[in-house]
């Protein structure tokens, strides 16, 4: 197997505090997403797993190393390319939904598309494919402080695909929620990667929900041993 869509070649991390305070998070640190993975990533807090993802997605930028996306080199280049990598090829999920609290769930998903050229009609569509399919139909019109936090969960995953994404990239994105609803949201969310055909990395300290995937991966020391 070897289709890579994402890879991550020796990407250090360091943070200065002060002059001679260094701190390095990511120690030349090595990953491989393979087109249609889902990988479980597994850390403790503070180990650095935001961070990784955060370079991963193009959000911030690495000290030293390569970002690939297809095999072309992604981390380099002016900001409005990489913005426009970014909106088209990846979708992200957080802990906490970080849904526009004036929109309703379908104008939250139809957004990112409108923003990427879409027609309205058909980034309505999209939204309501979408909600669908997590089980929203009856949430269309519904803005986030009237939906379950499981819901509100949803819509944000629905948001995260609504572009097509090639890459899905998830930090702890049913750790906000009890462990009942989050083993349901959790199963929502595998469902739809798997029928859309995602590559996706999904951050989680559930070690049940992190078996699910095809692999685990595990931070330790700044680098990423498989599991």
């Amino acid at each position: 197997m070897n289709n890579p869509v994402l890879e991550l070649r020796d990407i250090s991390k360091k943070y200065f505090a002060g002059k001679s305070n260094e701190i390095s998070v990511l120690n030349d640190t090595n990953f491989t997403l393979q087109r249609g993975e889902i990988v479980g990533l597994i850390a403790p807090s503070g180990a650095g797993k935001s961070t990784m993802l955060q370079i991963a997605g193009l959000l911030d930028d690495a000290t030293s190393g390569e970002v690939l996306i297809d095999n072309v080199q992604a981390n380099t280049g002016k900001d409005k390319i990489r913005t426009k990598l970014r909106r088209e090829t990846i979708g992200f999920i957080y802990q906490f939904h970080h849904l526009l609290p004036e929109f309703s769930a379908i104008e939250n998903i139809a957004l990112p598309q409108r923003a990427n050229g879409a027609s309205k009609a058909d980034a309505n569509a999209r939204a309501r494919e979408l909600l669908d399919r997590v089980g929203l139909s009856k949430r269309y019109d519904h803005r986030p402080a009237e939906l379950s936090g499981g819901e509100q969960q949803r819509v944000a995953f629905c948001r995260a695909l609504a572009n097509q994404p090639k890459i899905l990239l998830a930090d702890e994105p049913t750790g906000n929620l009890d462990p009942e609803t989050s083993d349901q949201v959790f199963a929502a969310l595998m469902e739809l990667v798997r029928e859309t055909g995602l590559s996706a990395l999904i951050a989680t300290h559930n070690h049940d929900l992190a078996a699910r995937m095809d692999r685990v991966v595990r931070m330790e020391s700044g680098q990423l041993v498989e599991v």
